[in-house]
């Protein structure tokens, strides 16, 4: 049985060497069950307070626990490969906007709230990216597919549920997603074809991408 000192180690080397985050359960097998989970949620917190002040951090998303790069130093990492990081048009934006915050919704709905049509492309980049699903289908003529955001979606945001995402307003403001009332169409927003494009991030304009 390892001591509490090792099993600080033994996760710190195991979160290092991961690319995905771990969960509780990924960790539980490092340990062949051997460590309890109270035990192992203590050396995460011990683990994450170690790392405090440096230019890393440990933090835990809707996956489970990662360790990366704290969002001041994101800005000097990105220059090192400018384009590592697909860059999505406004259009695609709103859209990932809507459904993350009235999930789940049909293609239709989405066409409802921005008052414009939503091309295929655009529910594919985001099925493509990892961030929406089809999570069922509602029960009405036709059966349209209902669309979700997943836990991909909030890892890269470094959230953990849902109910971490900012308030909407803040997020209308940043992309300029026309608002509604409730049960009211938001006002149309066609984007241009050469409109300026938004670079996801972990900053607030891309939580609005949800």
């Amino acid at each position: 049985m390892q001591s509490h000192t090792e099993v600080k180690r033994i996760l710190e080397a195991a979160l290092l060497s991961s690319q995905e985050p771990l969960s509780l359960a990924d960790l539980k097998r490092v340990f062949e069950g051997q460590v309890e989970a109270d035990v192992l949620k203590g050396a995460l917190e011990e683990l994450g307070k170690d790392w405090e002040g440096k230019a890393v951090e440990l933090a835990q998303v809707a996956s489970g626990w990662r360790f990366q790069t704290r969002p001041d130093f994101l800005p000097f990492i990105e220059r090192l490969d400018p384009e590592a990081s697909p860059r999505y048009s406004r259009a695609v934006m709103e859209t990932l906007a809507i459904i993350a915050y009235r999930q789940p919704v049909t293609r239709g709905d989405i066409e409802g709230i921005r008052g414009v049509a939503v091309s295929a492309q655009i529910i594919q980049a985001l099925e493509s990216r990892g961030w929406v699903d089809v999570v069922g289908h509602r029960e009405t003529p036709g059966r349209p597919e209902l669309l979700a955001t997943t836990k991909s979606f909030l890892d890269d945001l470094g959230l953990r549920s849902l109910e971490e995402l900012p308030p909407l307003e803040e997020i209308a403001r940043t992309v300029d997603l026309p608002q509604a009332g409730a049960g009211q169409p938001a006002a149309t927003t066609q984007p241009a074809a050469n409109e300026p494009h938004v670079e996801p991030s972990t900053e607030p304009a891309a939580e609005a991408a949800k």
